[in-house]
């Protein structure tokens, strides 16, 4: 998967903090990563530096903004892993996802509503 479109656990933990609060000056989020994560400033200024230069988020000027959005991130992420697990087949990933777990009825009923929103 793109390094773009990943997340360990605690960079996921931490992208979250900033997605809830965004925008939010530098200073906010190292108090915010202290009290939520219990990291030190240099912890969060580290790991912020990193995501900044995948291009996830922006530090200008003291101000921590998205460079993409959570809906997106995921989104993308999702596209990457249907590609390179299924080689892009949805059916082949929602016959393996359903495989071990049965989908209930409001499942089914909203996959047939996204299928028909969605014909082409």
């Amino acid at each position: 998967m793109n390094d773009t479109c990943t997340l360990g656990e605690v960079e996921a933990k931490f992208a979250d903090l900033i997605w809830e609060n965004e925008p939010l000056s530098s200073g906010e989020l190292v108090k915010k990563a202290e009290e939520t994560l219990k990291w030190k400033k240099s912890t969060t200024y580290t790991v912020l530096r990193r995501l900044c230069d995948r291009g996830i988020f922006h530090n200008e000027n003291g101000t921590v903004t998205a460079a993409v959005s959570r809906e997106d991130f995921y989104a993308r992420r999702s596209e990457e892993f249907v590609e390179e697990t299924f080689g892009g087949s949805l059916p082949l990933f929602l016959t393996a996802f359903s495989r071990r777990r049965k989908l209930s009825e409001e499942e089914v009923g909203a996959l047939l509503r996204f299928i028909d929103e969605n014909r082409g």
